[in-house]
């Protein structure tokens, strides 16, 4: 049996007083200082040098000095929606993105390559193609994945993260055939004759995790393939690294399953949790919540329960957001949805009843409609100004949507690395619509609070460049999309990566900004983000990344 422990990080117990050229508090009044006192790891005072020696003669501390120059700190990113164990895992993977392949042909070779260097029987697992980032414009098929393998099972996860394309024996090994129905939620692609193509998608991805792997029905994309413990500790060990260099201190996991949790308890037992974690079980897991009594927050300082994952619909990077009208040059593509809107808003009202937050994956339209019903459907049966319900990245909503948002207190939870990566893509998928994609400064127009996020691994955790995108809204490949109502400037972007984090994972009581009271958790950058040009932000170096006053990532 595993023995319950108390698995807190330790603290600092020195007391240190940091000097900065500028410290940008983020608290309300957007304050900025010079020094820092930090004891126990918690901020004592912010403010100038002389103010924070007197805070310590007062507090009868001695503190260590720490002069970081020139350098400039910002509280620590709290990153509101990402996945880190799959993105460890993903880091395990090969590479198929578009800076290593631009072509099927590219991509076939680098998972042969990877399969002849696995063990026998091993899966080969690839990630990151974007069909349209190929020199062929489509998805691989099955049959070119069998050119990798015939003998063993061959995954290329798309960059959505919402399925991808498998090769015939892990088809077979399923049991999935041409007359296999698809899932609710989920689909296994054919092609004109009704041949499987290889490519599935949603809920259909249950079935890369085996007999005896996590299973999560039509509650959402199935990608808790399981590896050995001490691999996924490894792998959460990498990530964990990742999103310290980035500058992230705190992170909600917007889907947790039986696997994330059970590794998540093993690393805090470890003592090797660097950073926060607030979790969102996945809604397959609502009934087993409500039977436990999990109706609340709990936890401690470095790991927490925070609410439920719900999927309303899929993804407009991989073509299953749902659009009833088909989308362009594609009309009988429509994507689907998770739930029917009946059953959805039922969901809904009970999580709400019992008093959970709610964070529910929305992309179009149709699919946001369906959320926002379901919500103020819940609101008025049981009134609560603070529920902070999310819609996980929102990518098209109307104004009228937004209006309704601000009216219910829906918090969107957006990633402007989505459109950095591929957001000619959507407009390409769905029209001149796709323009609007994260329409981050239509929201901050209408008092909806801004909350920016990566959604790792679909992009990488690199706040500087989250914020640069919502300024500029510039893509990688140079494309500025939409007018620049929808940006937001450097000061909003900031705040929303930091305090208006923590207010959507319902920590900004001790996270999210700089000030006496709260964790001693910053980044020290090598320059100001708002003071910069726009186009000059993602150059910024994360020097060091400090949680609970304790230096956790030095450049």
């Amino acid at each position: 049996m595993r023995k319950l422990t108390a698995f807190d990080r330790p603290v600092q117990t020195a007391p240190r007083l940091l000097t900065a050229r500028r410290i940008r508090t983020v608290d309300a009044a957007d304050s900025t200082a010079t020094a820092m006192l930090a004891y126990r790891g918690r901020i004592v005072a912010v403010g100038t040098l002389a103010e924070c020696e007197a805070a310590a003669a007062a507090a009868g501390l001695a503190p260590e000095r720490v002069d970081l120059g020139d350098a400039v700190i910002v509280p620590g990113f709290v990153d509101a929606h990402a996945h880190p164990l799959m993105y460890g895992q993903m880091m395990t993977w090969v590479d198929c993105g578009p800076a290593k392949a631009g072509s099927i042909p590219e991509i076939i070779a680098l998972l042969r390559a990877a399969a002849a260097s696995l063990p026998e029987g091993r899966p080969v697992r690839g990630y990151g193609y974007e069909q349209r980032n190929l020199a062929e414009k489509r998805h691989p098929t099955r049959f070119e994945l069998d050119e990798v393998s015939t003998d063993r099972e061959v995954y290329l996860m798309n960059a959505s993260g919402h399925g991808g394309v498998v090769n015939s024996v892990t088809l077979e090994r399923a049991g999935v055939d041409r007359d296999t129905p698809n899932p609710d939620g989920g689909e296994f692609f054919r092609d004109a004759e009704g041949e499987l193509t290889g490519e599935l998608s949603d809920a259909a991805c249950n079935i890369l995790t085996g007999v005896h792997g996590v299973k999560v029905g039509h509650h959402g994309p199935n990608f808790h393939l399981a590896d050995e413990p001490e691999e996924h500790l490894r792998q959460l060990d990498l990530a964990t690294q990742r999103f310290l260099a980035g500058g992230v201190t705190a992170i909600g996991d917007a889907q947790v399953s039986r696997r994330e949790f059970d590794m998540y308890l093993r690393l805090a037992e470890a003592g090797r949790l660097d950073l926060r974690v607030s979790m969102y079980l996945l809604s397959h897991l609502l009934d087993d919540a409500l039977e436990m009594g999990l109706v609340g927050q709990f936890g401690n300082a470095h790991l927490s329960f925070a609410g439920i994952k719900f999927y309303a619909d899929g993804t407009l990077g991989g073509w299953t957001a749902y659009f009833p009208d088909g989308y362009v040059g594609e009309p009988c593509r429509t994507g689907q949805l998770y739930h029917e809107p009946a059953a959805y808003a039922e969901l809904i009202r009970r999580a709400h009843e019992a008093g959970l937050q709610t964070a529910t994956h929305a992309q179009s339209p149709t699919a946001i409609e369906m959320v926002v019903s379901a919500i103020e459907a819940a609101l008025a049966e049981n009134p609560d100004a603070d529920a902070r319900h999310r819609i996980e990245h929102c990518g098209l909503p109307t104004p009228e949507q937004i209006a309704r948002m601000a009216a219910a207190g829906i918090r969107p939870v957006n990633q402007p690395q989505h459109y950095f990566n591929w957001g000619e893509g959507v407009e390409e998928a769905i029209g001149t619509p796709g323009e609007r994609f994260n329409p981050l400064g239509e929201f901050e127009a209408a008092g909806v609070p801004v909350t920016i996020s990566s959604d790792a691994p679909v992009a990488d955790p690199i706040p500087l460049e989250a914020i640069q995108t919502a300024v500029t809204r510039v893509t990688r490949r140079g494309h500025r999309l939409g007018p620049d109502d929808l940006r937001i400037t450097a000061a909003a972007a900031l705040r929303a990566h930091t305090y208006e984090g923590a207010v959507s994972i319902g920590r900004e009581d001790d996270l999210g900004s700089l000030e006496a009271g709260k964790h001693a958790d910053f980044a020290v950058l090598s320059d100001d983000p708002l003071e910069v040009a726009p186009e000059a932000i993602t150059q910024i170096t994360v020097l060091e990344t400090w949680v609970d006053g304790e230096r956790r990532h030095r450049a």
